[in-house]
């Protein structure tokens, strides 16, 4: 079942602040969402992805190891949702199909009831939209550990809730992941037009890997 849109996106902008920072030798083309620390160095660091496992629609375990200097979309759901989920997974058959052939972007889809949407269902779920192997991963494993990434971790929504129509809630966000586990974009996975926008800035964070890995070169 989808959130509210402005409520999820107002609790972000509450939750995620936006840096567009320029750190020193790197130009950043896209801002980097949630809060910033200074380390001892007085280097900045910015919010990231933290350390997870889980596993996929084929059985394999998906981890932080495995989108590690990769670019990856995220975002939840759940194998039995009517409401949203079904136009949020055909939207991102449009993101499979523009990059399936660069091995540097990956999509991640997180159940929100990982107790039905087992390896069994999610492999079911992943055949009907075409999901390819070792480029969108469909993901279960502990609830708690899936809601704390969704929480902490990715910034959005994910929450069980009988009183809704059909048990869950979750955000209809996409996130844009860089190579170095920083949310770099947010969008609504249910409109067609950002996921357009969506495509653009993951060419710019592909131009912008290049360009870091030129400079340290």
């Amino acid at each position: 079942m989808k959130l509210l849109p402005r409520i999820s996106l107002l609790a972000l902008v509450g939750s995620a602040i936006i840096y567009s920072c320029k750190p020193a030798g790197n130009t950043l083309l896209l801002p980097v969402y949630g809060e910033k620390t200074t380390n001892e160095n007085g280097d900045t660091v910015y919010h990231s992805i933290g350390k997870f496992e889980l596993t996929n629609q084929w059985g394999q375990k998906i981890s932080d190891q495995t989108v590690k200097g990769k670019i990856y979309v995220a975002n939840f759901f759940f194998a039995t949702c009517q409401s949203i989920c079904p136009e949020m997974s055909s939207n991102l058959v449009d993101v499979q199909k523009a990059f399936l052939n660069n091995d540097s972007i990956l999509i991640l889809s997180h159940s929100v009831n990982p107790m039905h949407d087992t390896v069994e269902v999610l492999e079911s779920y992943a055949m009907a939209y075409g999901a390819k192997k070792n480029k969108w991963h469909l993901l279960t494993g502990n609830k708690k550990t899936i809601y704390d990434l969704a929480r902490y971790d990715y910034l959005v929504n994910a929450v069980e809730d009988d009183g809704s129509a059909e048990g869950f809630l979750h955000s209809e966000l996409f996130l844009l992941i860089d190579t170095n586990g920083r949310i770099r974009g947010m969008y609504d996975g249910t409109n067609k037009s950002e996921v357009q926008r969506l495509l653009l800035d993951i060419r710019l964070l592909l131009k912008e890997s290049a360009m870091e890995k030129k400079s340290n070169a």
